[in-house]
């Protein structure tokens, strides 16, 4: 039957908090945003918008756990200490925050985006579903067949060096994809030497292009926020630290061939 929350973590003043069920806003999960950057995660919670969704003292943060259906993970309560035109001033409070980014919770959700409900209205069927060892910091490498991740996914995770996706990327050469999924464009890439593809994208992620030329434009014009938004990594093709250079850069000429990325993608070499 499950732990209710209300049994888990007694809120004595319901009727002053208003549960934030954070869902993606059309450009990025929140909870890619909680693993990137807690600081940008706190301002999901002080947005004001012309209904004042926040319109109570404090804010119970759950973020859409995207991984598992109907999951919430605690990102968190925060006080709502200064009230402005177009965004409030809040804090994180200290209580129950040892359970932030490890409590996952039960809920099939508002299905309302990026709203502010009353609290005491969904208190009832909050269910304790899994508590996390430590704190969330991104997903489980997925296995590198299964690779088809947009940069918002692979920024907390590179940013946080997660050692299973590190220590899988950086033992292998290969030839990768992104694509554009803004206007459909793709890129083939390889990363062969002593680097592996890591630290390849590693490079993509810092910088938003990679010191690609035609990325560099985009970035240059756009900013990263483009690359955040709308470019997806894969991988085409792994292969052994042992394997010879030129074998990974003839199969990065092949699919440059077979995708035709050279006429009507982003390479120009």
């Amino acid at each position: 039957m499950g732990i209710h929350l209300k049994s888990f973590m007694p809120i004595g003043n319901p009727g002053e908090y208003k549960i934030h069920f954070a869902v993606y806003n059309g450009e990025e999960e929140p909870l890619d945003i909680f693993t990137r950057d807690p600081d940008e995660w706190k301002g999901w919670n002080s947005w004001r918008g012309k209904r004042d969704d926040f319109n109570r003292r404090f804010i119970f943060g759950l973020i859409r756990y995207y991984h598992q259906p109907n999951r919430w993970l605690f990102g968190g309560i925060f006080e709502v200490v200064e009230r402005g035109a177009t965004s409030n001033k809040v804090e994180l409070v200290d209580l129950y925050r040892e359970f932030i980014g490890r409590l996952l919770l039960d809920h099939p959700g508002p299905g309302l985006q990026g709203r502010a409900f009353r609290f005491e209205n969904y208190i009832e069927n909050l269910k304790v579903a899994q508590i996390l060892e430590s704190p969330y910091e991104g997903e489980a490498f997925c296995g590198y067949e299964n690779i088809e991740h947009g940069f918002a996914r692979l920024e907390p995770i590179f940013v946080r060096n997660k050692l299973d996706w590190k220590s899988a990327l950086e033992n292998v050469k290969g030839v990768y994809l992104i694509t554009d999924r803004c206007n459909g464009k793709m890129y083939v890439g390889s990363a062969y030497g002593d680097t592996g593809i890591w630290s390849r994208w590693a490079c993509y992620i810092g910088t938003g292009h990679g010191g690609n030329d035609e990325f560099t434009k985009l970035i240059n014009e756009k900013g990263i926020d483009y690359a955040r938004t709308n470019f997806q990594f894969s991988l085409l093709e792994f292969r052994s630290m042992r394997t010879d250079d030129q074998a990974v850069i003839d199969r990065e000429q092949y699919w440059k061939r077979v995708l035709q990325t050279e006429q009507h993608g982003y390479n120009k070499n």
